[in-house]
């Protein structure tokens, strides 16, 4: 048993003491990763650059086909009675990421669009064109999902695309009675802004007040043109998602190619200091050794 008050006495070895000051090779290594990322980042930036130059001169025709597509729901002001409570919501994100908040702003309007129609009695569910929304809402959201398209971005899209999604939309077998298209409205280089577009089931359409002032519109001319809208506001939405998403991706590259040659530059400055140091410490014991001879 120790007594009270014994003195205990703690050696503490002197390569215990670790020091903090990072060595040349370590700032060498963590330099020339950094230098390969900036590498990375101007490549990526360039490569969206040029998509983007492309995106921007397709997105003027198509925005004709998206005016075009709602003239008639916006003519013949189509309302959705009380009593329909199906509600289907189209997703346009894609399947790349490294484009900002691009596809959280997506997830965010559907996020809250599902809530307020849920609130209010009605039966939601999702359509993801692209791999990335379903990913962010996968967790919360999953039962709400009714099918994902994937391979979306990697190709500019078409008109071919919009239709593909539009039948299978329209031979899953879900009876819808109103939707809306989310998707992020280019604005300029640096700037989107997430929008929203309806569209309607054929009985919505054709229960409609208003139509009956269109004489010449029987059953299957209104059918052919409810499908071909729902293929041009995809076709609208794609075009402008996509000239979104390359601009903000052009934007975040040029960001990081920033963040990367200040880290450089940091690390430089920190790479000099610390070899010009190791120099004089050299120095002060090769004069300190010849001064003791």
């Amino acid at each position: 048993m120790f007594s009270r008050g014994a003195a205990v006495l703690v050696y503490q070895p002197q390569w215990g003491q670790v020091r903090n000051m990072a060595t040349l090779k370590d700032i060498t290594r963590r330099l020339k990763s950094i230098k390969n990322i900036q590498k990375i980042t101007k490549s990526m930036k360039m490569v969206a650059a040029a998509k983007y130059a492309r995106a921007e001169r397709e997105l003027k025709p198509a925005r004709v086909y998206g005016v075009g597509a709602l003239a008639l729901y916006e003519k013949a002001e189509i309302k959705v009675p009380e009593d329909k409570k199906k509600h289907l919501i189209i997703g346009v994100s894609s399947d790349r990421g490294l484009c900002g908040a691009i596809h959280t702003s997506v997830a965010k309007a559907i996020k809250t669009e599902i809530s307020t129609l849920s609130d209010a009695g009605k039966d939601v569910m999702v359509v993801g064109v692209g791999d990335k929304l379903r990913g962010l809402l996968q967790r919360t959201h999953n039962k709400h999902f009714l099918v994902t398209f994937k391979e979306v971005g990697r190709k500019p899209p078409s008109f071919g695309d919009a239709s593909v999604v539009a039948l299978e939309l329209l031979n899953s077998g879900y009876e819808f009675d109103e939707g809306s298209v989310i998707y992020n409205r280019f604005r300029s280089v640096i700037s989107y802004k997430t929008d929203e577009k309806p569209f309607y089931s054929l009985d919505t359409v054709s229960g409609a007040e208003s139509i009956s002032i269109y004489d010449d519109i029987d059953a299957d001319v209104l059918r052919n043109y409810q499908e071909f809208t729902l293929a041009n506001i995809l076709f609208y939405s794609l075009k402008e998602s996509t000239t979104s998403e390359q601009s903000a991706r052009m934007t975040a590259m040029d960001n990081a190619s920033k963040n990367a040659s200040e880290i450089i530059d940091k690390l430089t400055l920190t790479f000099n200091r610390t070899r010009q140091a190791v120099i004089t410490k050299e120095l002060i014991e090769i004069i300190s050794g010849a001064a003791a001879l």
